[in-house]
């Protein structure tokens, strides 16, 4: 169903609310379903038992691969851009990525994965991450991506959490002018994690790793061997799909579960209405199969459409910052969507880089991640989409499964800084600190939705309470966001940012207490509280305030950067580098209420270097050591 005016998406949006059972069924009927469903929609909010298209049975990649092969067998599925310019791209017609897919299974299944398994992913950008998600999901067996950026440590407890059978690395990885060594990191991982029957390597760089016999095998020599054909198994719309895991305001990172046929159905509605992609359009995601966004909108989203999706192996910046540019010079690229990060640290660059290509072809952009600021989103529309393409500037989260707030290119209105307004089936509210509703047309408030969608997460792997306890006590009956947002007088929506302990980097999130609880590992460290600041670049930096031993704070420049380094080595090895902080300060003490809660929003302020209001600081515990901490922040 493909909303084509402004008046039709109203439309839309008033029958998904008033009448979502007629809605969905008739948006759902556009697939191949097994087994049709007994309903639509069941559960609430309240008991946390959603269920969408209950009873009916599918598989989701006939619906990504063998029902284009009929209308589109030649078409070019997936362009594969890899990190090395002087590397030959690799393209895939519908057809042969069917033929992939199948192989891939069938390699899967001769290892002992059956409907059910959980297998880990923890690879580059390589084809085999997209091709293999789709053979787990063929087979009903559920994949969880690990972003390749990630510690052994972070690896080894995803993979117990979920109790993985399997884990499917690199030797190593190329990004940029540097590699990474995924199999040496995966092996580190697997001291701890007695679940793990195979782990199958794709060779990417040709590097020397340790083979463990009867463990590991290398997975191109399997592919080469296995058969183009594989049934695909017969799973409930409420089977699990896949796992992706997340920070959250606890130390420990949340896995959620999202489920086949109302996630299939949310990626597919959204990937076509928010692009409005023609059959001939190539379309590029810049993001990382290992987050969300990958997961909807470089495989899902785009293949159940039988859309053209271009998958990048490398970074913006290599071998020079136009990579982008070149990229989408080169495949004439029409739809492009990439981050506010990517978009802020090329805007920093030489426009030449931008004019020595041709960008003519392209007919929408896209931002995703976090809230884009104006001069970012000016810079965009004016030297990339040279004020021809709209903007769509999508709010949703790893939660959400899929784009929720958001203009339809063409359709509705972009307006910088405005994610604007709610896909269909999206019931979006303001409350305020007391739980009330913000009824009024414009207002600003904590950002809910009060009515579920196809799309979201069902559960936390095997935590249902914490599930409920995190998205769902905050107010009851409805989904608690975590962001703030305003809303104008239109009914349009501006997202404002992270209001809970999660801080937004580069588009990840990252929880403050998983930081804290890294920090706090260094043998020197007894405390330490972390908070997010505006940066830039990332939109969201990582400040630290680090309480040392007695005696043990670093007084000297020189003594500073060398412990920075030891406690950056820490986070390394515990989360990954992606959570090093970007500023660290040393302090006696923290601001604490006379119940010893930390006052971050002090902190907070004080590290955006806002000193204007930061309150009545009497009844403090320690009072005086907010002035050592804006002192030593230099204010």
């Amino acid at each position: 169903m493909q909303i084509s005016s402004k008046e039709d998406y109203f439309k839309a949006w008033q029958e998904a609310s008033e009448n979502p059972e007629n809605f969905w069924s008739k948006v759902a009927s556009e697939y191949q379903w097994k087994k049709p469903w007994e309903s639509v929609q069941s559960g609430n909010f309240t008991d946390v038992n959603i269920k969408w298209f209950d009873g009916a049975t599918l598989n989701i990649t006939e619906n990504c691969l063998d029902r284009h092969l009929q209308e589109r067998p030649d078409k070019t599925a997936v362009i594969w851009e890899p990190n090395g310019v002087d590397e030959k791209e690799i393209t895939y017609t519908y057809k042969e990525l069917h033929a992939e897919v199948c192989r891939f299974a069938n390699v899967l299944k001769d290892q002992g994965i059956r409907k059910g398994d959980r297998v880990v992913f923890y690879m580059s950008m390589v084809p085999e991450l997209l091709t293999g998600v789709l053979a787990c999901a063929r087979l009903g067996a559920v994949h969880s991506v690990v972003f390749a950026g990630f510690s052994a440590q972070a690896l080894a407890g995803r993979i117990k959490d979920c109790e993985a059978k399997m884990v499917i690395t690199c030797d190593e990885s190329y990004r940029g002018a540097k590699t990474t060594p995924l199999k040496e990191i995966t092996d580190e991982a697997l001291k701890d994690c007695g679940s793990i029957e195979k782990v199958l390597i794709r060779v990417r760089t040709g590097a020397s790793v340790p083979m463990k016999e009867g463990r590991d095998i290398e997975l191109l020599p399997l592919l080469k061997e296995a058969s183009p054909h594989c049934d695909a198994v017969e799973v409930a719309a409420e089977d699990p799909l896949f796992i992706l895991y997340t920070s959250g305001s606890t130390g420990t990172p949340k896995g959620l579960l999202h489920t086949t046929g109302g996630y299939m159905v949310w990626a597919g509605f959204t990937f076509e209405n928010v692009f409005q992609m023609q059959d001939d359009d190539i379309y590029w995601c810049t993001a990382d199969i290992g987050w969300i966004t990958g997961h909807s909108y470089i495989t899902y989203g785009p293949l159940l459409k039988g859309a053209t999706t271009v998958m990048f192996e490398g970074v913006p910046t290599y071998p020079e910052a136009d990579r982008f540019w070149q990229v989408v010079d080169k495949y004439k690229v029409t739809h492009f969507y990439t981050a506010p990060t990517a978009i802020r640290a090329l805007e920093a660059c030489d426009i030449e880089l931008v004019k020595r290509h041709d960008l003519s072809s392209l007919k929408v952009l896209g931002s995703v991640g976090e809230p884009i600021n104006d001069e970012a989103w000016q810079w965009y529309h004016k030297e990339i989409g040279k004020e021809n393409c709209p903007i769509v500037d999508t709010w949703w989260q790893t939660e959400t499964g899929g784009i929720m707030i958001s203009s339809l290119a063409g359709v509705t209105e972009s307006i910088s800084t405005y994610a604007t307004y709610p896909l269909p089936g999206v019931i979006p509210q303001l409350l305020d600190s007391e739980a009330n509703v913000i009824d009024d047309k414009s207002g600003e408030g904590n950002l809910c939705i009060s009515k579920p969608w196809p799309g979201m997460a069902r559960t936390i792997w095997g935590n249902h309470e914490r599930y409920k306890e995190t998205y769902f006590s905050a107010y009851k009956g409805k989904y608690f966001t975590g962001d703030g947002s305003k809303r104008d007088e239109s009914g349009r929506y501006r997202i404002t940012g992270r209001v809970d302990d999660v801080i937004n980097v580069s588009g990840h999130r990252i929880g403050t207490a998983e930081v804290e609880d890294a920090l706090n590992e260094h043998h020197h460290v007894i405390e330490s509280a972390v908070v997010g600041f505006p940066h830039d670049i990332k939109g969201q930096g990582i400040y630290a305030y680090v309480i040392c031993n007695n005696g043990k704070a670093p007084t000297s420049e020189e003594e500073q950067e060398n412990f920075k380094k030891e406690l950056n080595a820490v986070i390394t090895k515990i989360i990954g580098p992606i959570a090093k902080p970007d500023q660290v300060q040393f302090v006696s003490g923290l601001p604490k209420t006379r119940s010893g809660k930390i006052m971050r929003r002090i902190l907070r302020k004080i590290a955006a270097k806002d000193i204007s209001n930061l309150g009545d600081i009497s009844t403090l515990l320690n009072p005086e050591v907010v002035e050592e901490i804006k002192k030593g922040a230099g204010l």
